[in-house]
């Protein structure tokens, strides 16, 4: 294994969906591969429904994957030791407003990984440790008493962040945990990560919209479309080199504070609308909108493929 912590293999993820008399799937991950390594930072964008959400939550075994392996530290992720796991793999949830429980103090919310998993022999120790998480993510310890509802949309992220730090995870998922945040707020909390990961030698899978904030946060990023992951490379080399046709397009809408620059860029517009996922089109999904698309690419879905310094992409004509 070396240095991989998370190995996502072939994972797919297929939700019934009732159409008239009869139930056909809807293919939110269809599949998809990747490795996280240990205190790496990889980043997961692409626009919204693509299944980036899907992606982090099936990993953690939150939905049941319809095909497909994960394994953590070289062991196979399964319902029997799942349980067990979760003290290595958390979750940051996207919204800071309904993932926390209204009738609980926050010390409850961030002690409640401990209880469930037994690491706090006394109340005094539970309290040193509440208290020194909540340290960690920038919280008073008069805090400690209060309600989620007496607290700002940032400091609910942070009691979030502590939550999931209780357990002292290897690998978080944070599923777009700045996108609900204030963009002033965003910074401190990116900036915590970061320091966190510092200090604690944490895994994340960072699922966002914003590639500015992924890739400032983000050792490697991989760009997904209807389910599919279209590119993986490294987080500056795809920002300055990007081979997929869709990641050019993101890019090129990444709005870029210098007046010359914006003006010599050129926006590359995507025609048409998003397939559905009910029915999708064959071959490559992202072809119905592709400027570069040919009769291979109805005929046959392209495979990742590395196109040097571990720079994958899943193009026929790219």
């Amino acid at each position: 294994m070396g240095d991989t912590l998370v190995e996502v293999k072939n994972l797919k993820q297929y939700f019934p969906v009732r159409s008239g008399f009869k139930t056909i799937p809807l293919k939110a991950v269809d599949d998809v591969s990747f490795t996280v390594g240990r205190g790496e930072t990889l980043g997961l964008v692409g626009e919204s429904g693509c299944g980036k959400t899907t992606v982090g939550r099936t990993i953690l075994r939150l939905y049941e994957p319809t095909a497909g392996e994960v394994r953590f530290d070289g062991e196979l992720v399964t319902d029997k030791n799942i349980t067990a796991m979760r003290k290595e793999m958390q979750m940051v949830f996207q919204d800071p407003y309904s993932s926390l429980d209204p009738r609980m103090t926050v010390e409850d919310i961030i002690g409640e990984p401990l209880d469930v998993h037994h690491l706090c022999s006394n109340r005094k120790e539970r309290r040193e440790k509440i208290l020194e998480l909540m340290s960690y993510v920038g919280l008073n310890a008069e805090h400690a008493r209060r309600y989620a509802h007496e607290f700002s949309g940032g400091q609910r992220q942070r009691i979030g962040i502590a939550r999931a730090l209780a357990v002292d995870p290897k690998f978080i998922v944070c599923d777009e945990p700045v996108s609900a945040l204030d963009v002033s707020i965003q910074a401190q909390v990116i900036n915590m990560f970061e320091d966190l990961q510092e200090k604690l030698g944490v895994a994340y899978l960072f699922i966002a919209h914003d590639l500015l904030v992924v890739h400032h946060i983000s050792k490697r990023i991989a760009v997904m479309y209807l389910g599919k992951i279209v590119e993986i490379a490294d987080s500056d080399e795809l920002n300055e080199h990007p081979v997929h046709p869709y990641t050019e397009s993101l890019l090129s809408a990444v709005p870029i504070p210098d007046p010359d620059v914006t003006r010599a860029r050129k926006r590359i517009l995507l025609e048409g609308d998003v397939p559905s996922p009910l029915k999708m089109p064959t071959g490559c999904a992202f072809r119905t909108r592709c400027r570069f698309a040919t009769e291979q690419c109805a005929k046959e879905c392209p495979a990742l493929t590395d196109r040097g310094g571990e720079h994958f992409v899943a193009c026929w004509n790219k």
